[in-house]
């Protein structure tokens, strides 16, 4: 299924399971089932390294920041709304408000072979504003309590500035421990520029 959002210059096509996605006034609504995610252990334990999980993405060009406001219907441990980055099956990341285990926190997950694991900060409630960014071969996370000043995340790359102008962009919602959840995404915002300082609020 592809569907145009309005605030997004690129159309998005779904991946992984059904996510019942819909868009209606602003807001962007998508669900997550049982047991799902996308999560390699770099342990070789837990999930399955095939797990999947619904995904909503598209391919902007260029220099870009994709910003949403991030709402969870938080119900077991793990349960997440997601903006993701998609450069290969083995190369793809993660910016997540997740309940982990069970305090709202703002984590993040670079899989490069095995996904690695980081907790940010942690949110009263369950919205968070995120925000992904790219320039050349370059991705940076920020997440904001208020969508007006902004906490630099992560700074990373998955892989050459072809490959990187290449990645699929966008939506993900994960339920790796519990019966489904859903996510809504509203304040949705497109810019094409790349941040003018990274760590300065802005």
């Amino acid at each position: 299924m592809d569907l145009e959002l309005p605030e997004l210059p690129f159309p998005l096509r779904t991946y992984g399971p059904d996510g019942h996605w819909s868009y209606e006034d602003g807001v962007l609504t998508g669900w997550a089932g049982p047991r799902q995610d996308r999560f390699v252990p770099p342990t070789g334990e837990g999930l399955d390294p095939a797990s999947d999980a619904p995904r909503l993405l598209g391919a902007p060009h260029g220099e870009f920041q994709l910003i949403a406001r991030v709402t969870v219907g938080f119900a077991g441990s793990f349960d997440a709304g997601v903006l993701y980055v998609h450069v290969g099956e083995r190369a793809w990341a993660k910016l997540c408000l997740e309940y982990s285990p069970d305090v709202p926190t703002v984590c993040t997950v670079v899989t490069r072979g095995h996904s690695d694991d980081a907790n940010s900060f942690t949110v009263d409630g369950s919205s968070v504003w995120l925000r992904v960014s790219r320039t050349g071969r370059a991705f940076a996370f920020h997440a904001s309590r208020d969508g007006k000043r902004w906490t630099f995340v992560r700074l990373f790359t998955l892989g050459d500035e072809k490959e990187t102008d290449a990645a699929l962009v966008g939506f993900m919602t994960q339920s790796p421990m519990g019966e489904g959840c859903v996510v809504t995404y509203d304040h949705l915002e497109f810019r094409a520029s790349w941040p003018d300082d990274l760590r300065d609020g802005s």
